[in-house]
């Protein structure tokens, strides 16, 4: 009370109150209201782009809501003639466009994506289905593959002889003299783990017409061949046509694509590479490759050079003189001699740490250690190193006499799989059960798996080489391929005996045309179809599947109706199966590649 009145305050500051109260709960009001609507459109836009995401890339394969990708039908036109032997990242057309040190033109250099080729390559005129293997092995068809530059050039050599509609394989060389098999008992001799599957897998650089690589697979041995394309016209061709492992390749500027630690074997027999020059980067790469305990072996110059000079166009100091440098360079890489008789000369890569600490140690060693930062098993498109790759300890126990011997091998989970994301002992024994299951439903889909009518083989992309573990026993050999995009399992791959390659299916494999009897794929347009058009993948695959040959693919039902479309446009016939387990998400389309001849003979 004041002057006899009561004050006005209180009930001023309730009406302010009031009206505060009401003010905040209508701006809440409207704030939800306009969060509402712009939620409401976020989800909208949201969806949309959901949309347009799996309709450019990958809709999730599981989702009962994403219709199956639709595409227009198509008719691929033939290429001319003049493409039958077409190596597209190896073609002789674009040679001078490349640098030649070091022979780098040599190298894979795709076409870029306006060059690429849209038509279906002929096979030469006269091909027949491939001779079965193990006959294939000793004669293959002249008309498959009718190169004579070989037969002119080498005939005093042996390496083929033609003989009215076929070639024969004698399995002679340069250092044959005796015949490869008499060559390979040599070796056997100095190499005692080559008999008792110690040593299961090999390269052979310079492979000629890989005679041997033939006969090493008779002795338990897989043998990957390798050989540029070059003058020598189809050496890698014919060594595929008769059924023997081989790849397009070349130690120049760039890592082979294979992992480190790979190989329990490499060999060169009078392959012409310059091993001392360049400070000795060729054999720093075959060492990166061969595993701690495998062997080098070489034949040729300089090796036996007291008793070969004459013939080798130079003097005995000559070839002394690069013995010994050759010596030199293979011991300051932690290589020892191992053995040697007459023109066969081994060499062991060590595993002993004391080696390559020593080089370490010494700032000034040639050729260094290399940096830790330097990933030893990066290879596609990578530059060769001037370094030592050191094995590490879980390498180490990858080494030859410290993984079991084949066939025991393929079965044990190597150390290096706990490299893999997610990789472990159990899911490798999962992986292997499941396709153990896949393949014995794939016998029932195509029954001539498993038969001779099958005898080069690629998983496109493979994660453990479960696919090729499944198919051991049969009358096959698997090219493994692990994309260099995915997780990388090739290490694993070859510590389990088997053989393989990083590749990019953006591009096209290092092979040439009608290569390969099955082509098997799982999966790759779900993981990586964002990244190139699906057309080019199934054109590459065209290209080195054999006329007659067949195709698996296991793929998302969203992708089936638009690789059904384009395989049709490729004169492909196919059938639709379900998987073994029959789930809608995902089907299996076989396919077989027709024969036919080009009607257009000028290229």
């Amino acid at each position: 009370m004041k002057n006899g009145k009561q004050s006005s305050q209180p009930e001023k500051g309730s009406s302010r109150i009031l009206s505060l109260s009401v003010l905040f709960i209508a701006l809440c009001g409207f704030s939800f209201y306009l969060g509402g609507i712009f939620c409401s459109e976020r989800n909208k836009i949201e969806a949309k782009d959901v949309t347009v995401t799996t309709t450019k890339a990958i809709a999730s394969p599981k989702a009962p809501t994403v219709s199956p990708i639709q595409i227009k039908s198509v008719s691929f036109p033939e290429c001319g003639s003049g493409f039958q032997d077409y190596t597209p990242c190896t073609d002789p057309k674009r040679w001078k466009k490349y640098g030649v040190h070091r022979l780098s033109f040599l190298e894979r250099h795709c076409p870029p994506v306006y060059e690429k080729t849209e038509c279906l390559i002929p096979p030469p005129d006269g091909y027949k289905p491939p001779i079965r293997w193990p006959k294939s092995k000793d004669q293959c068809w002249y008309k498959n593959v009718p190169y004579d530059w070989i037969n002119k050039e080498k005939s005093n050599q042996h390496w083929l002889k033609k003989e009215g509609d076929k070639f024969h394989f004698p399995g002679g060389g340069t250092m044959f003299p005796r015949g490869v098999s008499h060559y390979v008992d040599q070796m056997q001799d100095l190499i005692p783990g080559m008999k008792d599957g110690t040593v299961r897998t090999a390269i052979d650089t310079g492979c000629g017409v890989a005679s041997w690589g033939g006969d090493l697979l008779d002795r338990g041995i897989l043998t990957l061949s390798l050989a540029p394309r070059d003058n020598h016209e189809a050496q890698v061709q014919f060594a595929l046509e008769r059924g023997i492992p081989a790849i397009l390749g070349v130690i120049s500027t760039q890592r082979l694509p294979f992992p480190s630690n790979a190989f329990d074997m490499a060999h060169c027999s009078r392959c012409l590479i310059p091993w001392t020059e360049f400070g000795g980067i060729y054999l720093l790469e075959i060492h990166r490759i061969v595993r701690p305990g495998g062997f080098w072996v070489l034949s040729g110059p300089p090796v036996n050079y007291n008793r070969r000079w004459r013939g080798w166009n130079t003097t005995m100091e000559e070839q002394k003189s690069d013995y010994n440098k050759l010596q030199s360079l293979l011991t300051s890489m932690c290589f020892k001699k191992y053995a040697q008789k007459e023109d066969i000369a081994v060499w062991q890569k060590l595993s002993d740490k004391s080696c390559y600490d020593k080089i370490a140690e010494n700032m000034e060693a040639y050729p260094p250690k290399c940096d830790d930062s330097i990933e030893p098993d990066s290879a596609w498109y990578t530059p060769l190193r001037p370094c030592v790759v050191a094995p590490t300890p879980k390498v180490k126990k990858s080494g030859l006499g410290s993984i079991p011997k084949w066939p025991e091998r393929l079965n044990v989970a190597p150390a290096r799989i706990t490299d893999v994301h997610g990789g472990s002992a159990n899911g490798l024994k999962h992986d292997d059960g499941k396709w153990k299951n896949r393949v014995k439903h794939y016998k029932k889909v195509l029954t001539a798996l498993g038969t001779d009518k099958i005898r080069n083989v690629m998983d496109m992309n493979t994660v453990y080489g479960g696919f090729a573990a499944a198919l051991v026993k049969d009358p096959v050999w698997v090219m493994n391929v692990v994309s260099s995009y995915g997780a990388n399992s090739l290490p694993v791959v070859f510590d389990r005996g088997l053989v393989g390659v990083y590749h990019d299916w953006c591009e096209a494999f290092s092979t040439y045309p009608r290569t390969y009897d099955l082509l098997h794929l799982d999966s790759l347009f779900t993981l990586e179809s964002q990244r190139c058009e699906m057309k080019y993948v199934l054109l590459e695959m065209d290209r080195i599947l054999r006329p007659g040959g067949y195709v698996i693919i296991r793929e998302s039902s969203y992708f089936m109706d638009a690789i059904t479309t384009l395989a049709k446009g490729m004169r492909w016939s196919c059938r639709r199966e379900e998987t073994e387990y029959a789930v809608e998400s995902e089907k299996i389309l076989v396919c077989q590649k027709k024969l036919w001849f080009s009607s257009n003979q000028t290229s």
